[in-house]
């Protein structure tokens, strides 16, 4: 299997502190993977991500994404779809659930003030279609549960058409009903040939949800398939002490 992104001895200082986010990562996510990333608060996932994004520039180290290295930024914003955590979002921000959704539109447009096609509005209806939120496509963000306001965020990443899926804690908050659509929806990404990254916090569904497991505390611990990954001994590496945590049929015993 093709790698989607590789990072190579890649470093990270935050500009204030010059505390490290990240430390000599090298990492390979493969191409049509569903890929967990887990480590304790403060070990670098969202900075990761950010580095991925052309967000962040590592102090050190190469990028790769999509076989790329150089010209990034329109790549990124064709074929790399985000989905932050709802803490950072402004719900309060003036838009309905259409116009949220048609925002991944944007990458395809060839000139800042085209006005969206006929296309581009039937691409936005079958994604809220797919999401089950056809009926709330003139509702105000800001009046949406959290379950509801997941699924616009994943409608608008599906109206972007991209290959790649960078999702932090989206199954955060939300109701079991749309935490099963939304990993389900995974499953059909990968069976397209997508990938999907999630930051997750969830150990005991680790396996139900994934196929590939990034362990990570500013560097990697440990990363490759979760039936050789999933094990106690990167828990404890990762979180320190383990604390009766179950993990499923994590090898190197069920509990942690």
């Amino acid at each position: 299997m093709s790698a989607i992104i590789e990072l190579k001895d890649v470093n990270l200082a935050y500009s204030a502190s010059q505390t490290m986010a990240l430390e000599d990562v090298n990492l390979v996510i493969p191409r049509g993977s569903r890929t967990a990333i887990v480590g304790p608060n403060g070990a670098g996932k969202s900075s990761l991500f950010k580095v991925i994004l052309g967000l962040e520039k590592p102090d050190t180290g190469q990028v790769r994404l999509l076989g790329q290295e150089a010209g990034l930024e329109r790549l990124i914003a064709q074929k790399v779809a985000y989905i932050p955590q709802s803490s950072q979002v402004n719900w309060q921000f003036p838009a309905t659930v259409f116009e949220i959704v048609l925002m991944g539109r944007f990458a395809h447009s060839k000139g800042m003030f085209r006005r969206p096609t006929k296309v581009d509005r039937q691409i936005v209806e079958q994604a809220l279609e797919r999401l089950k939120i056809a009926d709330l496509r003139h509702r105000q963000i800001d009046q949406l549960s959290g379950g509801q306001r997941q699924r616009v965020f994943l409608a608008r990443a599906l109206a972007q058409e991209a290959e790649l899926y960078l999702m932090d804690e989206p199954l955060a908050g939300i109701d079991q009903a749309t935490e099963i659509m939304i990993m389900d929806m995974l499953k059909e990404f990968q069976c397209e040939g997508k990938t999907s990254i999630v930051i997750h916090h969830d150990l005991t569904t680790l396996d139900a949800y994934f196929d590939h497991l990034v362990w990570l505390h500013k560097h990697v611990i440990d990363s490759g398939p979760m039936d050789e990954t999933l094990t106690s001994e990167n828990y404890q590496a990762t979180y320190g002490i383990g604390n009766g945590l179950f993990l499923g049929n994590a090898k190197g015993g069920s509990h942690v």
